[in-house]
């Protein structure tokens, strides 16, 4: 296992790894996971059901104003992650590098590192199937660029890199975005929705150890515009069981040290008290039409709010870029109580 650090961020799950000295930037970044962190990897799939983000408004606010794959008016959870661990921004997609052709790809795997996030992607294969990368396609596609890095400079090297590098991985809303759809629609009963959940509690830990939170983006779905709390619910619960997964695999691993950080009960303290985080609408998305601009997705013909840093929310489920940077910078050297057992700062300097 050696030096790899473990740092999962909620809504998200988040990997992260050392760093070689306190200060010094870790050679690459490597992310997994779904919307949240997708920089576009979606704008290559194939089909019109896949969920894209290539198109005004996107990006509105990032350089240059342009589209780049990322739900966000400008940059995302994993660019500010990036941002605070030394880097530029998130690393490129990786089929934005024409995997078949190992040179560009190898060169930015070794120098920055790669993303394989994917907007609708879950832990299990079964959710949003043929419309995304799922966790284990995302794993597989890592497992051929590592290949191509030994085969270019040799596995002592690649070992080297990668026991020192940031891993990323933020999924799991997805699955349970999907699952809580299923129980709403099929009106099942309260045993019966127990033992549902139960399933999918291991099915998701036995896929995969990770994290998952929920935030508040369902509002639309509810008459009175409330949050969706038997989806939060559904969350809090599966963190609990990752909490004791994680303190049950850090002595198993030697060399684990990790961060478990807490997306639900920030966006929670930041609903609960928007004022002080200087918003002033918690429950409209920036960019979208319908009822509470949540009814449909991000298009060039929706409407556009001109206060896009005052809104939590930049489309019906995604965040606004100064959320996202909100949220990375409270999970770097932020208030002890959204990460567990240290920050992503103390991480970096471990």
């Amino acid at each position: 296992m050696g030096n790899l650090l473990l740092c999962l961020v909620l809504y998200v799950q988040v990997l992260v790894g050392t760093v070689a000295a306190a200060g010094a930037r870790p050679p690459a970044m490597y992310v997994f996971g779904s919307s949240i962190l997708d920089v576009g990897n979606n704008n290559y799939l194939p089909g019109g059901a896949v969920g894209r983000a290539n198109r005004r408004y996107n990006g509105i606010d990032f350089p240059a104003s342009i589209p780049t794959g990322r739900f966000s008016n400008g940059y995302n959870i994993a660019d500010y992650v990036a941002k605070n661990m030394g880097f530029a921004c998130s690393p490129p997609a990786y089929l934005s590098l024409a995997p078949d052709s190992s040179g560009p790809l190898v060169h930015t795997a070794v120098a920055y590192g790669i993303s394989y996030a994917s907007g609708g992607a879950g832990i299990l294969d079964s959710t949003n199937t043929g419309n995304t990368i799922p966790l284990s396609k995302q794993v597989q596609y890592f497992g051929a660029t590592k290949a191509k890095m030994v085969a270019a400079i040799g596995p002592c090297a690649v070992n080297a890199r990668l026991s020192r590098a940031i891993f990323v991985i933020a999924i799991g809303n997805n699955d349970m975005s999907v699952s809580a759809a299923a129980e709403r629609a099929q009106n099942k009963s309260a045993t019966d929705r127990r033992r549902d959940v139960a399933t999918l509690y291991v099915n998701l830990v036995s896929n995969y150890s990770s994290a998952i939170t929920v935030q508040c983006t369902a509002r639309v779905l509810s008459p009175m515009g409330e949050c969706w709390h038997s989806l939060n619910q559904l969350a809090a619960g599966f963190n609990d069981a990752l909490r004791s997964r994680l303190a049950g695999l850090a002595p198993r691993l030697p060399g684990l040290v990790y961060s478990l950080a807490d997306l639900l009960g920030f966006t929670r303290d930041t609903l609960a008290d928007p004022w002080a985080s200087g918003y002033t609408d918690i429950v409209g998305a920036c960019c979208g039409s319908g009822r509470l601009s949540g009814e449909a997705e991000c298009f060039p013909n929706s409407t556009l709010c001109a206060d896009r840093d005052q809104h939590v929310f930049w489309d019906r489920v995604h965040f606004s870029q100064r959320t996202a940077f909100l949220i990375a910078q409270a999970f770097y050297d932020g208030p002890a109580k959204y990460t567990t057992p240290i920050n992503f700062m103390q991480l970096a300097q471990s």
